[in-house]
């Protein structure tokens, strides 16, 4: 049995202590506004100057207001931190603005604060609170991003050296500077929101504003940008550009259609509630919000608006998203893509030349026929192992809109000396035929990361989906050998895959639905990076369900007269419920060594000592029940002649096909 481990897309957030403490957590970028055009207020500052907040913001590319209070002891202690990433950012096109947020702070009490710590950017009291309503401030630590168009970056925590309850001699999230250093390199935070824990801030409610139409300018452009010009663009992989009004008017018809259907942005996840609700750092839906104001618009007059309030045109990379990689690796020949009809997956094979192990931080897959290109997968083998395309050694990923994972500090995955990797590449002919010969990019770390990174797959091979069956129900389960991080999953079906669910069963019994895709979409092979990851305990299991539609009705359905099993090709059926995860050593709490936490693997020693012990009866063989729930995923996987029990035999030629 193998329960190896995956990449880890974002660093996670580890919650500090138990009880009343309160450390930051992630927050839905959708929900909080990001994109959004903050309103150009006017506050004064404290020598009672006016100003209003675009003059302000024009002068710098970005800049950074700092919700602060000389009575709050956080706010107090984050003064000396703000102060620093002033000081750091200054010479670099970063400016703050530093304002109270307690109305029975005296102006010079705030004034001192900024002499104390050498506070060089303005200060305002904002007695009238218009800029704390602008902002819908919540906190009196929390820090808001903005560019010359006022348009939100980042909302949320300093960082999290300080909390409720709580405090550390390092911080080991910088999320303000993390998110500084992403948008002045052009690229969005890898995390975008944050709750702030300080003193909490109650704002008198503004008077109702009065009703203003929406224009292109102002509310409809930031709702494209955000969710729509990644794909949408020039050089992109979406089939028409985005970028201008004349763009989304002319397409408006079927913007419409795609948008009150769910199709985009593309997201498939249904939404949680509740104490355990995961947030999702690469979250595509639509807000409420943003649906309502783009659907309104294109019903309406379609007002093109100020040119003034428009946002910062987006910048997008040419080639590589992560920058310039170490090292490329590219299949050996093109691929020929047919014009018309299906094609099979393709296979090639690289062997790579790096003389020892590398630990890699980045990873990008580059197709050259971006139209043309549905998903590509690479798999890795060391040398000597099978040929890997299904699972527990997937490596790298592409699917149209994501191409590339940068990991965080600390944080790498292994790639052997000498490996082969194998690339699945899946191709949609779209009228034209051309060539394809995707590539392969590579960061890399001269040392050893804190966390290894691997992945892992719930799945079941052993499925027979009967002719016309419109919900056949297929389950997986993985168990969990030793305690972990969860980072994301990926759901793998093929075009009778229907929908998805991943829960948690823990070791008492009790369990939590981790992700359902209730409207699975071959089409889009998404991955749901968590933004907090999710602790899975020693002797949990991970439980996967698929479902499949091969009724006459599905429209995707190649053929619903046939019994279908499991197979690489889109005719065939997949169940593969990818996760990735890093491994939470014991040495976690004190901090230090790199991991060494290679995939865990049951050679044949171990497997007898295992089937000696789960052998109650003495019967030679294991029964499901001996097995229980933590073992039951490694006897689905030993039980060849699908009898219910494992016997010795089984034990060897598992073995031997492994070698």
């Amino acid at each position: 049995m193998k329960f190896p481990v995956v990449l880890a897309s974002l660093l996670p957030f580890v919650p500090f202590m138990a009880g009343s403490a309160e450390a930051p957590q992630p927050r839905s970028v959708a929900a909080v506004g990001i994109g959004r055009m903050i309103g150009n207020v006017e506050f004064k500052d404290l020598s009672g100057q006016a100003h209003r907040l675009r003059t302000l913001a024009a002068a710098q590319p970005f800049t950074v207001i700092a919700v602060t209070s000389p009575s709050c002891p956080l706010s107090r202690k984050y003064a000396p931190t703000l102060a620093a990433l002033e000081d750091a950012w200054k010479a670099k096109g970063v400016q703050f603005i530093f304002t109270g947020a307690i109305v029975t702070d005296p102006p010079e009490s705030l004034a001192a604060l900024a002499e104390q710590h050498a506070l060089d950017g303005l200060c305002t009291a904002d007695t009238n609170q218009s800029l704390l309503q602008a902002l819908q401030a919540e906190s009196t630590t929390e820090v808001f991003l903005i560019d010359r168009a006022l348009t939100l970056h980042y909302r949320g925590a300093v960082d999290d050296q300080y909390g409720i309850g709580y405090q550390k001699d390092q911080p080991t999230q910088n999320y303000l500077a993390d998110a500084l250093a992403a948008v002045t390199v052009h690229q969005r935070p890898r995390l975008a929101a944050t709750t702030a824990p300080g003193c909490a801030l109650e704002l008198e409610k503004p008077a109702p504003a009065a009703a203003t139409a929406l224009t292109w300018h102002r509310d409809v452009s930031r709702v494209i940008q955000r969710n729509c010009q990644e794909c949408h663009r020039s050089g992109g992989t979406g089939p028409f550009e985005m970028s201008k009004m004349e763009d989304v008017t002319g397409h408006a018809a079927m913007i419409k259609k795609v948008i009150n259907k769910g199709i985009m942005p593309p997201w498939f996840a249904a939404p949680q509630t509740g104490a355990h609700a995961i947030t999702w750092a690469n979250d595509r839906s639509l807000s409420e919000t943003d649906r309502t104001a783009l659907l309104t618009w294109l019903a309406g007059d379609r007002a093109a608006g100020d040119p003034a309030e428009a946002p910062v045109p987006l910048t997008w990379p040419q080639e590589w998203v992560m920058g310039t990689p170490d090292a490329v690796v590219e299949i050996p020949q093109p691929v020929a893509v047919a014009a018309t009809g299906r094609m099979k997956y393709q296979y090639r094979e690289v062997t790579t030349s790096f003389p020892e192990d590398r630990w890699v931080t980045g990873i990008e897959v580059r197709p050259t026929a971006l139209e043309q290109v549905h998903h590509v997968l690479v798999f890795a083998s060391a040398p000597g192992q099978r040929r890997v395309t299904d699972g527990d050694d997937f490596f790298a990923a592409y699917v149209p809109g994501s191409c590339a994972t940068i990991y965080p500090e600390d944080y790498a995955k292994k790639l052997p000396a000498g490996a082969r990797l194998t690339f699945q590449l899946h191709y949609t002919p779209n009228g034209t035929a051309t060539e394809d010969r995707t590539r392969l990019g590579l960061k890399f770390s001269n040392a050893a990361p804190r966390y290894e990174v691997h992945v892992a797959a719930a799945k079941e091979h052993r499925f027979r989906i009967p002719p016309g069956a419109p919900n056949h129900e297929v389950k997986g389960t993985l168990p969990v050998p030793f305690d972990s991080q969860i980072i994301s999953f990926m759901p793998h079906m093929h075009m009778r895959g229907k929908a998805f669910r991943y829960d948690l069963v823990d070791p008492a019994g009790e369990r939590r639905e981790l992700l359902s895709v209730p409207a699975y979409d071959f089409n889009w092979q998404l991955q749901y990076r968590s933004a907090e990851p999710v602790l899975a305990m020693t002797g949990s299991r991970i439980e996967a369900t698929a479902w499949y539609d091969n009724s006459p009705e599905n429209p995707n359905n190649p053929d619903s007269t046939k019994t279908v099993t499991w197979g690489d090709q889109t005719e065939e059926e997949m169940m593969i419920g990818y996760l990735e995860y890093v491994r939470v050593p014991a040495s976690t709490k004190t901090a230090s060594t790199p991991a060494k936490d290679a995939p865990l693997s049951l050679t044949p020693k171990a497997l007898g000592l295992l089937g000696r012990r789960l052998d109650k009866d003495k019967d030679n063989r294991i029964s499901r029940e001996e097995a229980g729930p933590t073992f039951l995923a490694l006897h689905q996987r030993l039980d060849l002649n699908g009898d219910g029990f494992v016997i010795a035999d089984e034990v060897k030629k598992t073995a031997e096909k492994k070698r």
